[in-house]
């Protein structure tokens, strides 16, 4: 089936123009590797009218594992591809609106082991979508929660994973687990000049304690020669938020540099 079949028959199909919600779905188990990184690291990727949002003086990155659960597109279930691993690295970004500054994030790329869920991605959103082998194993027991979630890049598994408290508790108003989770619009880089706003929403959500962690990723195979150096270097910090469900606003709006 190809791109333009599936957006046919995903959709049944419901008027675009007057659909509010283009995803739903429950996101769960999200891992975030966090790393530091010098803020002209990120100024090639960034999208016109926005700037970084600088935590301590530095900007950040996360190396990002979830589970996609019971997705929908515009109301409608996905057969056989509504469950699925992703894997992203993603950085935190602002922009200025009259009367408020929007907290925001641009990924790098999206990685999920289905290749016609990465062609609808890209093909309606000029997304960074591509399709890997992956697969994941989560292991509850009374006093530990074990996450992994692996992908395979040339021959060799990439893996991401925490051992953490079973219970998860609310974040902590103005700490840094708030910086990382709470950004709640997506951007876009278009071109140099030009841009695309969406809406995630999504309820705070509560967060486990991390007793360790593994990282053991190929970054710059996966995402460039600018990024290799994170290889070699331990993350700042490792989250698990338990998740909830979302849904992904299907109206987006471009704006120009300015």
């Amino acid at each position: 089936m190809n791109t333009s079949t599936m957006l046919r028959a995903s959709a049944g199909m419901p008027n675009f123009a007057v659909m509010q919600t283009f995803l739903t779905a429950r996101w769960q188990h999200l891992i975030m590797a966090n790393y530091p990184v010098d803020p002209l690291l990120l100024q090639p990727f960034l999208p016109a009218g926005t700037r970084l949002d600088l935590h301590n003086g530095a900007a950040w990155i996360s190396l990002v594992g979830f589970l996609f659960r019971r997705t929908r597109l515009f109301g409608v279930p996905i057969p056989w591809l509504g469950n699925f691993e992703e894997v992203n690295l993603r950085f935190y970004v602002l922009r200025d609106e009259p009367g408020e500054t929007r907290r925001g994030v641009v990924f790098l790329n999206e990685t999920v082991p289905f290749r016609l869920v990465a062609q609808v991605a890209n093909a309606l959103y000029n997304e960074h979508y591509t399709a890997l082998p992956m697969r994941h194993n989560v292991t509850a027991a009374p006093a530990t929660l074990d996450v992994r979630y692996e992908w395979k890049v040339k021959h060799r598994w990439n893996r991401l994973g925490v051992c953490a408290a079973p219970v998860a508790a609310p974040q902590l108003p103005g700490s840094f687990e708030s910086f990382i989770f709470e950004h709640y619009y997506g951007y876009t880089r278009l071109s140099s000049q030009l841009s695309e706003e969406y809406k995630v929403n999504h309820p705070s959500w509560l967060i486990h304690q991390v007793q360790s962690y593994e990282v053991d990723c190929d970054f710059e195979r996966m995402y460039g020669a600018a990024f290799g150096h994170l290889s070699a270097q331990a993350p700042h910090s490792v989250f698990l938020a338990a998740g909830s469900p979302v849904s992904v606003d299907w109206k987006r709006r471009r704006f120009a540099a300015g």
